[in-house]
């Protein structure tokens, strides 16, 4: 039985081994779906190990806190009062430190814990539990916890005591792998020292079991619970994720296009061998058996180089991704990666899966053919009629399901099923359409060639179909995205344009450092204002919202951009009456302007009025602005935040470098307005770098399937184009010919891919961008780019079709008299 098996897959081999090229053609295929889709996975698996390590370190899966109602550090007297009443609680302090390494200054999380009293659910615990590293932990001069990805991150070893911006130093660095990215851990006292927060803390950590039925309070305890699940991040940075998610899998789709299209002509190919083997007693279930078992070698081989090529692709955008994640979210992710076992086996899988999809449907259509069809070409494009028919069907209904959702459709799961349902659809239904755009083309009077060129047109469609969806959808990927991602671009730089009125931004140490500015910048002649703001981190309606309080002055009404407000808001806002609402907020708080908000402060409830939305892009929690004389008067102890500097713009670089020097302030503490635009464009581009990335390979993809389908049909041409020949054209008038049909067919699927694109940046802007982050862009219109973009399909499919047109071209007399006698 084995030897049997062996005989036939030996015979099926030979194959490839007479086609060497087209088998390369069908592994690049593998490979490069498999790279592309197993690199995305593998940032969303790095940044999510990472979430796990941050969501797991205290309390096990998920966190149950008490903390202050207005998110601010509290007396750790509350502490010792709770302890006392018999509550197993424990401190914890929490704050932003700016680090000074080798490679540069970072800012990281330093929180303090008190490893006595920490609940056994955690990571962390199982290393308090060590007497020996518990003992070094707490006493003089302590150690300072750290992740051993961020040591290498920071260009530093074990055992370095790096110095704070702050010119605090930190106690010796010792790593724990267990950690999260981008955190330092150290005994409360010292971060109370560090943070400089004397007898401060930020929360209580609960044992799970105590808090799991949230027990009230004592009275003297004015502090609130807070739950925190384990996929909090997850949430927050969901919609980012997702969208490398389908990327990836668009990717991975057009390039299964390659396969399909290999495995396509090398079942049409061999489809007399098929016969043959039928024919000497093989039967049809072992056949059947062995093709799929050779699909499998296939897509080991490609899989495991795509594996690797997808390690190293991710490797190469991971420091990217911590940097987007970290400017947009506040999430830390490694910047190197660490994957599993798990992850390599899933993505031989994903392989497994897509060869089968990709080139198991040609096996079974093959296999339904009688067994004296096998070898007639008419039998194998009737197959493959009836197999367009069935995609049309399909490609409407996918669209009526994709208008379905746009009406329907209320979640991101929805929006992104819009997505494929669009994508999809539209690919299945290509064939037709250009066949009924041919149709009306051979209906115009011309001379036999010009016939010819037509119908013979709609004739390569069933061979090229496969191939010409996979640039459709590339190309109306990058389209889309490419249109979403400038008008991003446009409109958030107009947006930097009108927030970053001020010249200069000043972040003080502490609120006697902030009146020792303020009375700096009164005596210096260029400064014009000062412009003063107080910022609290909250929660309104259980969002994350962030407070800010502004003061009376025309720059914010003459730059602040509105997308909408009521008549003459800004001497409300001032007065204490009402607000102006982040869109993100309002979107889902389901705010409109003249509602009115009932904000809870120390003080009581805040009644205020909507008087306006405005954009926040980029910003995943919500933002409210007030009045700073009404949030200073609720929250009295609130420190200053920052001060907006208008000065001369000639003398605002030198002010800002008197500031740092004056009061021995970091670079992040003073910053002019140009420097910020420039760090927050910098965070824009690295947000997409992956999906620039990502896009420019599908259609590198989609050229490799095209080349893939034209070699392929380079021998099978032979027979229709020697009739020609025998008419009187030469060799290279007939490559010429096959050279502007297949430009023809990709010039008409790049003109339907525009449409398309546009219908996908809309999706994007309105539904997706939408669900995912709360706001809404302006649609904008790219022409020049779709020009671009158009040119750089058409170059890479006339790149792909040269080479089969120089081997028409060089193909001699005999070899076309051959056709004759022996056309397929």
């Amino acid at each position: 039985m084995i030897r049997h098996w062996g005989w036939v897959l030996h015979t099926l081999l030979s194959h490839w081994r007479r086609h060497p090229l087209q088998a390369g053609c069908l592994l690049v295929g593998l490979w490069l779906a498999t790279a592309l889709w197993t690199g995305v996975q593998a940032l969303n698996s790095q940044a999510r190990e990472s979430y796990d390590r941050a969501a797991e370190l205290f309390t096990g899966s998920a966190q149950t806190a008490l903390v202050d109602p207005a998110g601010q550090p509290f007396s750790q007297q509350y502490f010792i009062t709770l302890r006392r009443a018999g509550w197993p609680v424990s401190p914890m302090l929490s704050g932003t430190v700016e680090l000074v390494g080798v490679e540069g200054t970072r800012r990281l999380q330093l929180t303090g814990i008190e490893p006595l009293t920490l609940p056994g659910e955690g990571t962390i615990a199982t290393q308090a539990g060590d007497q020996s590293q518990l003992q070094a932990f707490m006493l003089a001069p302590g150690l300072t916890w750290i992740a051993g990805d961020t040591l290498s991150e920071l260009g530093l070893a074990a055992g370095d005591t790096p110095v704070l911006a702050s010119g605090e130093q930190l106690p010796p660095l010792h790593v724990v792998d267990t950690l999260p990215p981008g955190m330092l851990l150290v005994d409360i006292g010292q971060a109370q020292r560090l943070l400089e927060q004397t007898e401060k803390l930020t929360q209580l950590v609960v044992a799970a079991g105590f808090a799991a039925d949230l027990p009230p309070l004592p009275e003297s305890v004015s502090l609130v619970w807070e739950t925190r699940g384990e996929d909090d991040l997850v949430r927050l940075t969901d919609s980012f994720h997702l969208n490398l998610t389908a990327l990836g899998l668009l990717a991975f789709v057009v390039g299964l296009f390659i396969v399909h299209a290999a495995a396509n002509l090398a079942m049409e190919q061999r489809r007399g061998l098929l016969q043959t083997l039928r024919a000497c007693g093989v039967s049809l279930k072992t056949l059947l058996a062995v093709l799929l078992f050779e699909l499998l070698i296939l897509a080991l081989l490609g899989g495991s180089l795509g594996v690797l090529s997808g390690f190293a692709l991710a490797a190469l955008l991971v420091g990217d991704l911590a940097a987007s994640l970290r400017g947009l979210y506040g999430a830390q992710v490694a910047g190197q990666l660490s994957l599993d076992a798990l992850w390599w086996l899933t993505g031989l899988g994903m392989s497994l899966l897509g060869t089968l999809i990709a080139g198991g449907g040609s096996v079974l259509a093959a296999m339904r053919l009688p067994v004296l069809a096998w070898a007639r070409p008419q039998a194998w494009r009737e197959a493959q009629g009836r197999m367009i028919k069935r995609q049309t069907v399909l490609g409407v209904l996918l669209l009526l399901v994709a208008g379905g959702l746009i009406f329907w459709g209320d979640s991101l799961l929805a929006g992104f099923g819009l997505l494929a349902c669009l994508l999809l659809g539209a690919a299945w239904l290509l064939p037709l359409c250009l066949q009924a755009i041919l149709r009306v083309a051979q209906l115009r009077r011309g001379g036999p060639v010009r016939q010819w060129f037509w119908a013979d047109s709609q004739q390569q469609l069933s061979g090229l179909s496969v191939a010409l969806m996979a640039l459709l959808l590339a190309l109306a990927a990058n389209i889309g995205v490419g249109s979403m991602t400038e008008g991003f671009r446009q409109t958030f730089t107009g947006w930097l344009d009108q927030r970053l009125a001020a010249d200069i931004y000043v972040r003080p140490l502490d609120s006697q450092q902030a009146d020792v500015i303020e009375k700096w910048l009164n005596h210096q002649p260029q400064v014009h204002a000062q412009l003063p703001s107080w910022q609290l981190d909250t929660r309104v309606g259980g969002w994350p919202t962030q407070l800010s309080g502004v003061i009376d002055h025309p720059l914010y009404a003459d730059t602040w951009p509105l997308l909408e407000n009521a008549p003459d808001p800004w001497p409300q806002l001032v007065a204490g009456t009402g607000t102006m609402v982040s869109e993100q907020l309002a979107y889902r708080l389901d705010l409109a302007v003249g509602d009115t908000l009932m904000l809870d402060t120390p003080a009581g409830v805040w009644p205020l009025n909507v008087l306006g939305r405005y954009a926040d892009y980029g910003n995943p929690k919500g933002q409210m602005l007030v009045s700073a004389a009404g949030l200073q008067q609720r929250w009295p102890d609130l420190p200053l935040t920052s001060i907006g500097i208008l000065t001369e713009p000639a003398a605002a670089p030198r002010i800002a470098s008197d500031l740092r020097t004056e009061f021995d302030l970091g670079d992040s503490r003073v910053i002019d307005q140009a420097a910020l635009k420039a760090y927050s464009q910098q965070i824009f581009e690295q947000t997409f770098s992956a999906t620039a990335a990502l896009n420019t390979l599908t259609l590198g993809v989609a050229a490799v399937a095209l080349f893939t389908s034209l070699l392929g049909l380079a021998d099978s041409r032979l027979s229709q184009l020697a009739p020609l020949w025998a008419m009187g054209l030469r060799p290279g008038q007939l490559a010429l010919l096959s050279l502007a049909q297949m430009l023809v067919l990709a010039a008409l699927t790049c003109a339907l891919a525009i449409p398309l694109g546009l219908a996908l940046a809309w999706c994007l802007v309105e539904v997706v961008n939408v669900q995912a982050f709360g706001w809404r862009l302006p649609w904008h219109w790219f022409p020049r780019q779709w020009l671009l973009l158009v040119l750089l399909a058409l170059a890479a499919v006339l790149l792909a079709s040269i080479g089969p047109a120089w081997r028409i071209m060089r193909t001699g007399p005999a070899r076309l008299l051959r056709s004759f006698t022996h056309g397929a």
